[in-house]
């Protein structure tokens, strides 16, 4: 007994072929997309804005400000402190942006290892 599917559902030449032209529709959409993210500059900042961090797409420090005011030798552990949550929270901005570009090309399909 054969099953019978739907009309446009099925394994039809045709059908395969506008699934290999979408699925490369969707790759050189995720191609610019990697692209236009990796350019694109995440600045965050703690203590106030007393420590400044800015990383680009590729989840690099770029920049770091210190405000001088906050540099104080005797307490060097809470400048360590603000310098890492203004990288975390820089670094978080760039990630969450690439997850919502990249999922709004995918449609929240999980594609490891592509972003």
């Amino acid at each position: 007994m054969k099953a019978r599917l739907p009309q446009g559902y099925g394994g039809g030449p045709g059908n395969m072929q506008s699934m290999l032209k979408q699925a490369q529709k969707m790759q050189e959409d995720m191609q610019t997309a990697q692209a236009e993210l990796e350019a694109k500059e995440y600045t965050a900042s703690s203590g106030g804005n007393m420590v400044e961090a800015t990383v680009n797409g590729k989840h690099e420090v770029i920049g770091l400000k210190i405000n001088p005011d906050v540099v104080d030798p005797d307490d060097v552990e809470m400048l360590e402190d603000l310098v890492l949550a203004a990288v975390n929270e820089a670094i978080r901005a760039a990630a969450s942006d690439s997850e919502q570009t990249m999922g709004a090309i995918t449609g929240g399909l999980n594609l490891p290892g592509m972003f």
